[in-house]
């Protein structure tokens, strides 16, 4: 009767049982992802050729940290000559393995060569440096056989690792790795920028320990120009470190070597900035570093707070309102985590509409603001901290069409105003410093079509640019480079290193910086609808969802805090996307949304 009972209780918790209707396949529940670790499998006793490929390509998906297991396919000498640091080949389906063929196309032989084929998505360097890539990927695996044991082994192969796309995803995450820019003013009170630098480490072999030591080895070649890091040269792990985690209380501590323990207090803060910038959104969560000399004293103990004197990050900084242009073209504003609707005008002329504007931006420090005629000819700047007159434009374009005149502007962390005049007969990308005086040409090296938008980086070492050529519109990421000539004592300014950002997207429409590292776009790929995602300055997609649909985009305006909103200006008018929520009406009539910058 108790097993009885008992019985009756479970199935009292279960969903009755249908005794009629149609037979119908069952789902299963969705459920999150969870974090399993994938171990290799060792060569089996007698395997074929195929079979050993197969086994070694598939080992190099693994979780083993050195590549043990993918070893024991090898024989021991090309296990001691490959070297799979070196780089990461990503495919777009993974390697196929071709038809084995021997010498001179013979099948029964004790040497075999496999063809390795696939079409290549993207490589990542020995730094762990993101490139996107594309073409044919083609490389031989030559296989023997041992004379005494009888076993299949490779004696060649190429450098490094190779995987499809979704192996890659599984097996690797970006990490921003943060050092200070070095192209900034050096005026009394002028702040440090944190710069973020990002790489792929693998994501379940102490990602932690990979990117401390990954920091502590430098910026990535692209980067190198503009940024410095504060770890002397010859820094690394004290020997025999292993794995790095923080203790319960969220702080982190890392052992150094001699080089990097001869430092003072002022310099062990800046270095113990890069190392907290960069791991505070790992897990486990840091909230606090310290570094622990060679000898086992503490050199110094940072937490965010301390950071933030040590240097600023775009990430940090929390606008005060989103602006846009009302009905009347009119400069507005309204608090961006705000419910509200009703937007107020800024103080000063760029408010009061005394020149109709078709873009505007405002700067970081939201007490000026910049805005472009209606015509696109004029360039106007104004203080929006206090009334005045708005005076005479401070740039005039020439060009005979609107669309062949100014670009909205942006300002850079120094308070100095971009803007490209898109006038055919003379396209220029041009500085104003502090948004007055005779506009600086920027040279742009290596530009290969018109700029038609620019959006320049919290940390003022990176700007990105929306060029036209041939009817197409591409995204492109630039290293901003600032030196006195020595002749004159004039600021020089030169935009290099240009790279795609997006490039999968033939038409880009609209961008903005939407993080320390990350855009967001709206854009089409070749024969495909318009649509709006996140990608990364290094040119990958990061980890997450794209932002919700919406239709008919014009305009896309995003802070580098994640904590603010996105706002867009559609065929609906002035929208914003809350967190966790659906995109929301602010305003019919209204255009151009913008964060300071």
């Amino acid at each position: 009767m108790a097993y009885a009972a008992f019985g009756v209780v479970l199935l009292a918790g279960c969903a009755s049982m249908p005794d009629s209707g149609d037979l119908r396949d069952v789902e299963s529940t969705p459920r999150q992802e969870t974090q399993v670790r994938v171990f290799a499998v060792p060569p089996q006793e007698d395997a074929t050729p195929g079979e050993i490929v197969q086994g070694f390509l598939e080992a190099l998906t693994s979780d083993d940290p050195h590549y043990d297991t993918a070893r024991k396919y090898l024989t021991a000498d090309a296990g001691r000559r490959w070297r799979p640091e070196q780089s990461t080949t990503v495919l777009e389906n993974g390697p196929s393995i071709g038809a084995a063929h021997g010498p001179g196309g013979r099948e029964e032989t004790d040497t075999l060569t496999y063809a390795l084929t696939g079409t290549s998505v993207a490589e990542v360097d020995a730094q762990q440096a993101y490139a996107p890539a594309s073409g044919q990927y083609d490389q031989p695996v030559h296989l023997v056989k041992d004379a005494k044991s009888g076993q299949w082994r490779i004696d060649g192969l190429p450098q490094g690792v190779v995987m499809g796309k979704s192996d890659f995803q599984r097996n690797f995450m970006s990490v921003d790795r943060y050092y200070f820019a070095s192209n900034a003013s050096d005026a009394a009170g002028a702040e440090t920028a944190a710069v973020a630098d990002p790489v792929y480490v693998r994501e379940r072999v102490d990602p932690m320990t990979q990117v401390v030591r990954s920091l502590i080895d430098g910026p990535t070649h692209w980067l190198q120009p503009v940024v410095r890091s504060s770890f002397p040269s010859g820094s690394a792990l004290k020997k025999g470190v292993g794995t790095l985690s923080p203790d319960d209380q969220g702080k982190l501590t890392v052992p150094l070597n001699a080089k990097a323990s001869k430092v003072g207090l002022k310099r062990c803060d800046e270095m113990a900035t890069q190392l907290l910038y960069t791991v505070q959104n790992m897990t486990p969560a840091v909230d606090t570093v310290a570094f622990q000399a060679d000898d086992g004293t503490t050199l110094c103990t940072l937490d965010e707070d301390r950071a933030q004197v040590v240097a600023t990050r775009g990430a940090d900084k929390r606008p005060e309102f989103l602006y846009f242009l009302d009905g009347k073209h009119r400069l507005v504003r309204i608090p961006p985590g705000s419910s509200s609707t009703s937007a107020d005008a800024v103080p000063g002329a760029l408010g009061a509409g005394e020149e109709p504007l078709r873009s505007a931006a405002v700067s970081r420090d939201e007490h000026t603001a910049a805005g472009v005629s209606g015509d696109g000819k004029s360039l106007y700047v104004a203080s929006i901290a206090s009334s005045g007159s708005l005076g005479a434009p401070v740039l005039t374009s020439h060009g005979k069409t609107e669309d062949d005149r100014l670009t909205a502007p942006s300002w850079d962390a120094q308070g100095d105003l971009w803007v490209a005049d898109r006038d055919p007969a003379d396209p220029r990308l041009l500085l104003l410093a502090q948004g007055a005086g005779q506009p600086v040409v920027v040279q742009t090296r290596g530009l290969d079509g018109r700029i038609v938008a620019v959006r320049v980086a919290a940390d003022g070492t990176r700007v990105a640019l929306v060029v036209e050529k041939d009817g197409h519109r591409s995204l492109l990421i630039g290293q901003i480079h600032r030196a006195l000539d020595k002749t004159g004592g004039q600021e020089t300014v030169t935009v290099e290193g240009l790279l795609s950002a997006a490039p999968d997207l033939e038409d880009v429409t609209a961008m903005s910086w939407a993080g320390d590292s990350r855009l967001v776009v709206v854009g089409s790929e070749q024969g495909g609808v318009v649509q709006m995602r996140y990608v990364q300055v290094d040119g990958s997609v990061p980890e997450g969802p794209a932002p919700a649909a919406l239709a008919g985009v014009k305009e896309i305006a995003a802070s580098e805090s994640d904590q603010m909103p996105l706002a867009a200006y559609s065929e609906d008018g002035i929208v914003r996307l809350p967190s966790g929520a659906q995109w929301q009406k602010v305003v019919k009539e209204g255009s151009g949304p913008i964060y300071p910058g």
